[in-house]
């Protein structure tokens, strides 16, 4: 039997082994990590990670050909063919900090392979790495090697949460890069033949190693820029009266661009975006392409703007005060249909309305108290490093912020409300309910275009909807910064 081990139980490890046990019952797959919360949590009937259809696959498989387990070196050891899924965090000191990847988890795991092993194994690279990881990687597994036989394989996910699952039953594509030797092409053949199981053969792509890599941070980038051009294109509406989603459909209609991404939004967040590009940047200046990363890094800047400029329409539509009110925020999570708060624009639009002293009470349907409070106390970049290094500056949040348990206790007495996930559960809210138990006169600051801008209107609401023309209410007030 082909035993195949996952280290790292995250959003990307997790799903995509359970999904490959049960497409391949003959296979065992085990998935290790060292932290025993974490796969105490795989192991329990509350998974760590909230995805749509994930708790019935892991049913199905959990026991037979699927396990979880913190016994790291005894099923690296066990196996044929070991995953790498570790964080790849952006560095936040050091070399290159705030842009470059810091590979410290990746390079240990690297050396407890070589250091446990003692047959030849295909080690593939899961997590998103900088360009040519894979030949550092190669270096450490041969110098450390004791004459036991390694192939380096590139196989990056190009998964999206909420829909993680569907899209490893019917993905795009799978992308194998390889080295071009016989050993090389052997490795590839060899994970190849387990994704064959249930993805047609010609949806699997099998490029160099390079290209690999540097195809999962394309991905990200390109997808990335459809929503900071839709973004800045919301401002210019908002400026000129024209309605974002009417420009994005007819730009959408254009069978040249297509309709995906192009939804008008307070920006975009997430674990890969963001730090994907951040890392595009940084091996751009180090190939001495500074034209090339200027234009990635403008990105970024629309998505910051974006935000920048939500929360400051917030505040200057209420006279420019915020001071005491209190302001209740649907939807913490990045996206709708899953519990990831990573990079979501909703820590930057919070911390933002705290700084000016505004008092909010926070409800999103799958996103803990305790995650929500940690997320508006850690400083940038810390949510992707281990517990040990996290700077957790709780003073004041306590007393400014409030987790609720549903949207109408958030909005309650509320003299605005902020709608940043677009969970479809939003759309069906009583709004007439939520008008009368508000503040007067009462804002709904729509983030996500999802309510009826509308109806709420004829309820009696100030609306306020990204892209769209402003309420002469709004127009009134003073120019956001």
């Amino acid at each position: 039997m082909v035993k195949i081990c996952c280290i790292g139980a995250g959003y990307v490890g997790g799903p995509t082994m359970a999904v490959m046990a049960l497409k391949c019952p003959e296979i065992e797959v085990a998935v290790v990590d060292i932290s025993e919360p974490r796969i105490n949590a795989w192991n329990s009937d509350r998974l760590p990670i909230y995805e749509p259809g994930l708790d019935d696959v892991v049913r199905q498989c959990r026991g037979k050909n699927l396990f979880f387990s913190t016994d790291v070196e005894k099923h690296v050891f066990e196996s044929d063919i070991v995953f790498v899924s570790v964080n790849t965090p952006t560095k936040t000191q050091g070399l290159g900090a705030g842009k470059a990847a810091d590979l410290t988890y990746w390079e240990s795991a690297a050396r407890m392979i070589a250091d446990v092993s003692k047959s030849s194994k295909i080690v593939v690279e899961k997590s998103t790495v900088p360009v040519r990881t894979a030949e550092a990687i190669e270096k450490i597994l041969i110098h450390n090697s004791k004459g036991i036989e390694f192939q380096i394989l590139s196989n990056p996910e190009f998964l999206a949460e909420g829909t993680a699952i569907k899209d490893l039953y019917n993905p795009d594509r799978v992308l194998i890069g390889g080295r071009d030797t016989a050993a090389g092409q052997k490795a590839i053949e060899a994970l190849k033949a387990v994704y064959a199981h249930w993805v047609p053969v010609e949806q699997i792509i099998c490029t160099n190693l390079w290209s690999a890599e540097l195809s999962k941070l394309a991905a990200n980038a390109f997808l990335a820029q459809r929503i900071s051009s839709v973004n800045a294109m919301s401002a210019l509406c908002e400026a000129t009266g024209a309605d974002v989603t009417q420009v994005a459909h007819a730009v959408g209609t254009d069978s040249r661009i297509g309709p995906k991404f192009l939804n008008a939004s307070v920006g975009f967040g997430g674990s890969c975006f963001q730090k994907d590009i951040l890392n595009l940047i940084y091996i751009c200046e180090c190939n001495g392409l500074p034209e090339a990363a200027n234009y990635w890094k403008q990105v970024i800047k629309v998505n910051d703007y974006q935000k920048i400029r939500f929360a400051n329409r917030v505040v200057s539509s209420m006279f420019n005060t915020v001071s005491g009110k209190k302001i209740a925020i649907l939807g913490f999570a990045f996206k709708k249909d899953t519990g990831d708060t990573r990079e979501t624009p909703a820590i930057d639009v919070c911390n933002r309305l705290v700084a000016d002293k505004a008092k909010l009470r926070i409800y999103d349907p799958q996103v803990l108290e305790e995650q929500i409070k940690k997320d508006l106390s850690m400083a940038r970049f810390d949510w992707d490093h281990a517990v040990p290094l996290q700077q957790i500056k709780a003073e004041g949040i306590s007393e400014q912020v409030e987790v609720v348990s549903d949207a109408y206790e958030a909005t309650k007495d509320a003299h605005g409300l902020c709608v940043l996930t677009e969970w479809d559960e939003f759309k069906s809210l009583d709004f007439k309910k939520i008008f009368d138990n508000m503040q007067k006169p009462a804002f709904v600051f729509d983030g996500r275009n999802v309510v009826d801008a509308v109806k709420l209107r004829e309820i009696g609401f100030i609306v306020y909807s990204i892209g769209k023309p402003l309420d002469s209410w709004l127009k009134d007030m003073p120019a956001v910064a």
